[in-house]
């Protein structure tokens, strides 16, 4: 004769206690199986009890795996690399940014999004691959439209497109990016070019009108260098050195375009953004060098500025 169920329920509620995840769910698949079979009644109930919790406890487990897929964002930046499978992306991220990666002439060498930092003109840019896409990823074919989520986060994409192969694979993730209302700025990065037949890269440049196409290969520092400017571009920032005492610091602001002296001066400290009223300026934005300007003066980037307080231009 089984014990009353309110306090096998009670007995149940204390072996599940500081239990959570996969042990919890071996915790609720061993006491179903104690637990007597029936039918119908109280203990019929506390059986479908358990398996609710077990059906929980699953669900919960996949939505905590997904959710570790999401990069943490670092630097002034997030682009995302993104394309089908084996199109040199790891090698592509290996060159770019130092860091050591899994790289193999095999589909799906990379399961899960890697983030790198790079630096381009100056400032610390973060670059992620994310696993291939195939076709239906939104869809969650092969479990990869929380892959989409990654993408929807960052600032701006690059398609990378191997040039040995047909322009359709990037049409079609192009078209699935597209179908999660995804909408960045983007370029392609036309990688391998090393090894493509001649011609390859105009004839892709064609096929994608309005596109920005560049073709890199890893072992061609000024192709990677001109993706690096590329890239530069879709981000819409523009680098800035402070200057002070003479010197020019040698990591410079990372700003948006259209920013002021006065967003300069806020970006070494707010209370300085309130008094600025003057700077000197070297560089693109400057008639000549060391210009005295307001604090309204649009700052262009590579340029210097130093900072004057309180003293009317």
């Amino acid at each position: 004769m089984p014990m009353p169920h309110q306090i096998q329920l009670q007995i149940i509620k204390r072996r599940l206690a500081g239990k959570e995840g996969a042990e919890k769910s071996r915790e609720l698949r061993a006491i179903l199986t104690d637990l007597p079979v029936y039918e119908s009644g109280p203990y019929a109930d506390l059986r479908r009890w358990v398996s609710d919790q077990i059906e929980e406890s699953r669900a919960r487990s996949r939505v905590v795996h997904r959710d570790s897929i999401a990069v943490r964002r670092e630097g002034a930046a997030q682009i995302a690399l993104v394309g089908p499978p084996n199109a040199g992306k790891s090698s592509l991220l290996q060159s770019l940014s130092h860091v050591q990666i899994k790289v193999g002439d095999y589909a799906f060498t990379t399961v899960r999004p890697v983030p790198a930092l790079t630096r381009i003109h100056g400032v610390l840019i973060q670059l992620v691959e994310i696993p291939g896409l195939l076709p239906g990823a939104g869809a969650d074919a092969n479990g990869r439209r929380a892959l989409l989520s990654v993408i929807r986060a960052a600032d701006a994409l690059a398609y990378c497109h191997d040039l040995g192969e047909p322009v359709e694979s990037l049409r079609q993730i192009r078209a699935e990016i597209a179908d999660a209302s995804i909408d960045l700025p983007e370029i392609v990065a036309a990688t391998k070019m090393d090894e493509a037949p001649e011609g390859s890269l105009e004839r892709l440049a064609d096929s994608l009108p309005g596109m920005t196409v560049v073709g890199v290969s890893i072992i061609v520092d000024d192709s990677l260098e001109a993706l690096k400017d590329a890239i530069w571009q879709m981000t819409g920032l523009i680098a800035v050195y402070l200057r002070h005492n003479g010197r020019v610091d040698e990591t410079p602001l990372a700003l948006e375009t259209g920013a002021t002296v006065a967003d300069v001066a806020a970006c070494i400290h707010k209370g300085l953004g309130a008094v600025c009223r003057a700077a000197h300026v070297w560089g693109p934005s400057a008639r000549f060098e060391g210009q005295q300007v307001g604090r309204n003066h649009v700052v262009m980037d590579g340029d210097t500025v130093e900072i004057v307080e309180g003293l009317k231009p």
